[in-house]
């Protein structure tokens, strides 16, 4: 064979072995134009904004809240839905359903204008026939964003135009027995992979968790790697099942690694290959018990939450493994922390978070990470999440109470309490309002039932 048909055959081999996905280079990113007018600030582009902590870089915000109230810039009737939305270079994207149309609609983050919708059919119902809709929130990254519906399907679309970039039905791919609540765990991008808690399992003849009461076998899908440009599958690894937290990638003692707050308890991974470093074991007794709380990340510090009756623990991450450096003890029914579907908020060694699992025993919580001891407690009338900016703590209830307090380990000091309101008087954050606050150029965004309200929190003074 002469040289020249040695490399025409070369190319062959190339473009083939391309075209099967074995051998993908990165796509160039689109440029996106950024539509902001304020440039003032940054984007919250996941969940708990860029750095995964619900913590705001932001500063020059009102600390102090008017009678009448924050500015309501603009608001908009949605469909149903429970994630909180994501903001980049002035698009706004929201995940909803209605009837049977799950939605991402890109909005202008600073009028609510629709720029762009796309959807697509699904007939998904829980097993106790609560809700139907999405529950995760879209994952920004450049020129795509990402969405993972409650009925399984994962979707990358083009930020500029919504255009189909690829899509697949985890579910069917994976063999996921219906968990209580449909998927509820947002993604994650870490270079050029898009990580995913999946949760497959061996084959059963019970159609969900509730007719298997728990007693399914993983197949080696809690969590799954996608080429995040074309979706194709670069690891799958655990037997662990699906919970609701979501997966989370840090830097400790100068590496990456990876962690995921899974039904059975606390993986610690390596984000790039999969390899599984630890499996700590922290799950209630009670059937429907399930993590929802993500991992908290200080340093070489992981802290995990449930609210099921276990309560809280700390680990600390070593080269081989792992410490437990303390835990709620399970005879003890006063913990430290019970965390529901909320997630704390490390600040100078201190957790803040709203401790309980429901509103009956909800309180505003401040907690000593090192040790678990209980700084303060402050009742309150509601479940909340929290978001930190600029020295304060910013709570939004789940029946919509708005508070404002310092971030002070000595004491609860509450500063502003309100509820959104129309003119006319009408209530605009409802139950359940279980996303998270966003904060966005010095806009803060708030979701409750069928409504995203945009409210300016931008000192002008």
């Amino acid at each position: 064979m002469n040289a020249f048909l040695r490399i025409l055959l070369a190319i062959a081999i190339i473009q083939c072995i391309g075209s099967f996905g074995f051998l993908q280079a990165e796509e160039p990113s689109r440029q996106v134009p950024d539509l902001r007018t304020r440039k003032t600030g940054s984007d919250w582009p996941t969940f708990l904004g860029p750095n995964g902590n619900s913590k705001s870089d932001e500063t020059s915000v009102i600390s102090l809240w008017p009678d009448s109230g924050l500015p309501i810039v603009w608001h908009k009737k949605i469909a149903e839905g429970y994630g909180a939305p994501s903001i980049s270079k002035g698009r706004l994207f929201l995940f909803d359903q209605a009837g049977d149309q799950v939605r991402l609609t890109c909005l202008s983050s600073e009028t609510g204008a629709e720029i762009w919708r796309f959807g697509y059919l699904s007939v998904y119902e829980d097993i106790y026939g609560l809700s139907k809709s999405p529950q995760t929130t879209p994952v920004i990254d450049n020129d795509r964003v990402y969405i993972f519906g409650v009925e399984g399907m994962l979707h990358c679309l083009s930020v500029l135009d919504g255009q189909l970039m690829w899509k697949l039905d985890t579910q069917r791919k994976f063999n996921v027995i219906q968990n209580f609540f449909g998927v509820g765990s947002t993604p994650v991008v870490e270079g050029d992979l898009l990580i995913a808690a999946i949760g497959g399992s061996l084959p059963t003849k019970h159609p969900n968790t509730l007719a298997a009461q728990g007693q399914l076998s993983g197949n080696g899908t809690a969590i799954v790697a996608f080429n995040k440009f074309t979706g194709e599958i670069i690891y799958n690894t655990s037997d662990e099942m699906a919970g609701y937290a979501s997966p989370k990638v840090a830097t400790i003692n100068g590496r990456r690694q990876g962690f995921l707050f899974a039904r059975g308890g606390l993986l610690g991974f390596e984000p790039r290959t999969g390899q599984v470093s630890f499996h700590y074991p922290w799950r209630s007794k009670k059937l429907e018990s399930v993590g929802a709380s993500n991992p908290v990340i200080a340093e070489n510090l992981v802290f995990i939450s449930e609210s099921y009756g276990l309560g809280s623990s700390v680990l600390k991450i070593e080269s081989d493994g792992y410490s437990v450096i303390w835990k709620d003890e399970k005879r003890n029914r006063n913990k430290f922390m019970e965390l529901h579907w909320n997630t704390a908020i490390h600040h100078r060694g201190y957790l803040y978070a709203c401790h309980g699992r429901n509103a009956g025993n909800a309180e505003l919580r401040c907690i000593e990470l090192k040790t678990g001891r209980i700084a303060w407690s402050h009742k309150v009338k509601e479940l909340s999440s929290l978001l930190y900016v600029d020295g304060h703590f910013i709570s939004l209830g789940e029946r919509g109470t708005l508070m404002l307090f310092k971030a002070n380990p000595a004491e609860p000091e509450i500063i502003s309490s309100t509820k959104i309101m129309e003119k006319s008087g009408a209530q605009l954050i409802k139950y359940p309002a279980w996303a998270a606050p966003v904060l966005s150029n010095g806009f803060l965004y708030l979701r409750g039932k069928g409504r995203v309200v945009c409210l300016d929190l931008l000192d002008k003074n």
